[in-house]
């Protein structure tokens, strides 16, 4: 194995007819910056997708990618992988990554930096070493990691971006008949309420069909189990998210309280931070991020939450498909876990900025064995990259 040589981050942004999660609603005004806020649940979004990219380079030429979040204030995790992250992993070896990752968190730690764009940048970076290693072994990561459980991973349809509940249902129906049979809507855009919402959708697609809610951290705990409990007449499949992210007693009340499992966990960085939920009984399914927390922090938790019986469902949201490709790898070698998100309004929107290797049909993903996390940006993606 050769030495890194070079760490370089990007930021891409791309163009979107509508936003993420759908039209705006009354009152979602964009300012100039192309910023605006869900009033379902008070988040900051934009008009437009944005991710950071991460390219590193070894002594023998192997090229490894990874991505993290970029949808606010992207040059915040730049700046952290250019200005200090960089220079700790240039001469290290890319097959040490969790050793290095393990590194750069101590960095920081006592400083207080136990996530946020901190973090962010330390999984992008991450990412880019497991790929850069899996290049010079010749290996995918999923190799890397043990290898494969499974050859294909179930799949769940997230979100439903149509502007009324008539179109939401057709759209959902849509994807039934294409073998998608597992579906979580949006309660933030939910627009009639989310049992309205469950309700239709249970009678348009059936008793087998499997139906989460996406609370987007919009309840305080009592309001979460009385939205919960009334929905669970419909057959909920799961509950995410449903109270405000630093509230864990809440959370752990919530999830004892109603007969549905509470998934929660895409904004956990840290098994620190994930091990205070599981302590509490706090959730069923733990929904790991691969953008905010890269591949060693990603197999660490998710090893844990199996060892306490809780369900593997990782979450995907906005990227161009590298922290996907990763998280699909890595997903690939786990016990306890039940699918992966699919997010199909961003999953491949835009043709032609990777190299094909990825794949979602008839309700499953379905992963090229290529070395690393097998795809890589073309040409035409790098074209659009900015430097940091």
């Amino acid at each position: 194995m050769s030495r890194v040589t070079k760490v370089e981050p990007f930021v891409l942004t791309l163009v979107r007819d509508e936003p993420y999660l759908g039209v705006l609603r009354k009152g979602e005004d964009k300012n100039e910056k192309g910023y605006f806020v869900r009033k379902g649940n008070n988040t900051v979004y934009l008009d437009r997708d944005r991710t950071v990219l991460v390219r590193v380079e070894t002594e023998s030429g192997a090229v490894g990618w990874g991505e993290t979040y970029g949808l606010a204030a992207p040059r915040a995790t730049t700046e952290i992988i250019s200005d200090l992250l960089s220079d700790f992993v240039i001469g290290r070896e890319a097959a040490d990554a969790a050793a290095i990752h393990s590194d750069l968190y101590d960095l920081m730690r006592v400083r207080g930096y136990f996530g946020g764009f901190y973090l962010d940048a330390l999984a992008a970076v991450d990412i880019a070493l497991w790929d850069a290693a899996g290049r010079e072994a010749g290996k995918s990561v999923a190799e890397l990691l043990g290898g494969r459980c499974r050859n294909t991973l179930p799949a769940y349809v997230s979100g439903l971006p149509k502007p009324t509940l008539d179109e939401r249902v057709e759209l959902a129906k849509g994807w039934q008949e294409k073998g998608f049979n597992s579906f979580k809507i949006a309660g933030t855009v939910a627009d009639d309420g989310n049992v309205k919402e469950v309700a239709a959708l249970r009678s348009a697609l059936g008793p087998d069909a499997l139906i989460a809610c996406d609370m987007h951290w919009a309840y305080d705990p009592d309001g979460a189990i009385a939205e919960i409990k009334a929905m669970e007449a419909h057959d909920l499949w799961f509950a995410e998210a449903p109270i405000e992210p630093e509230d864990i007693k809440g959370l752990a009340r919530v999830a004892q309280s109603v007969e549905t499992p509470i998934g929660a966990g895409e904004e956990w960085r840290t098994l620190y931070e994930a091990q205070l939920r599981f302590d509490v009984n706090g959730l069923q399914i733990f929904q790991p991020e691969m953008g905010h927390i890269g591949i060693s922090e990603f197999v660490r938790i998710t090893e844990v939450a199996h060892s306490q019986g809780i369900s593997i469902l990782p979450h995907a949201t906005i990227g161009v498909g590298i922290f996907l490709a990763a998280s699909l790898q890595t997903s690939l070698t786990l016990e306890g876990l039940i699918g992966h998100e699919f997010q199909h309004s961003i999953f491949n929107r835009v043709p032609g900025l990777v190299t094909d290797g990825l794949s979602c049909f008839e309700g499953a993903y379905h992963v090229a064995g290529a070395p690393g996390i097998g795809i890589e940006p073309t040409e035409k993606l790098i074209s659009l990259l900015e430097p940091a």
